[in-house]
């Protein structure tokens, strides 16, 4: 931001006003307060092969992405993806929202294969993982605006400046549903027994 090589910020003020009233989300979840796992790192719904006939997942995909890192990186993500009611690259804010009953579908199945897991931060800070990828993720797309869309493919200008609309949207409306989202929570794990 403050080299703004492409002379962009000054467009962007809205959007870096609300990353800087976040910022908080950015110490959240440092992976040195939680313990190193093997994680995938692109945990989204389309990295899962799919069975055609039973709807079961077969194997998990795109594998050159795992290494280790903190689980709920991976949980955040898959979260934030498979909660929202969108496509990554709609450009309709309007249509953008948290889907809580996609989320506690997704709290109760990610439970259930990792109860044993987690240790009990990882446990407490469940339902701020979504909050704070998405945050990153937002972040992430603005940076790579503000440099020239130099990581990011684009398929079109501004590309990465409406895929950082559309995560800070998301994350507002996450925001909105904060109590819920640590109910749903807080409720999956009375039925774990770590």
């Amino acid at each position: 931001m403050k080299e703004d090589p492409r002379n962009r910020s000054r467009r962007v003020v809205d959007l870096i006003e609300f990353a800087q009233r976040r910022e908080c989300l950015a110490e959240a979840i440092s992976v040195n307060s939680f313990p190193l796992r093997i994680v995938h790192n692109d945990t989204k719904l389309n990295n899962v092969l799919i069975h055609e006939k039973t709807g079961k997942g077969i194997c998990v995909l795109d594998l050159d992405t795992v290494m280790p890192g903190c689980v709920l990186h991976d949980f955040g993500d898959l979260a934030r993806t498979a909660s929202c009611s969108v496509d990554e690259d709609e450009v309709d804010l309007k249509k953008v929202s948290f889907l809580p009953t996609i989320f506690e579908a997704v709290v109760r199945g990610y439970l259930e294969s990792t109860e044993c897991l987690l240790n009990a931060k990882e446990r407490e800070t469940l339902p701020l993982a979504p909050q704070v990828i998405t945050f990153e993720l937002g972040l992430r797309f603005l940076s790579d605006y503000l440099d020239g869309d130099q990581y990011f493919k684009t398929k079109y200008p501004n590309h990465n400046l409406d895929r950082a609309r559309l995560q800070f949207e998301l994350l507002r409306s996450m925001e909105n549903y904060s109590d819920k989202i640590r109910n749903i929570v807080e409720s999956a794990l009375q039925f774990c027994h770590p």
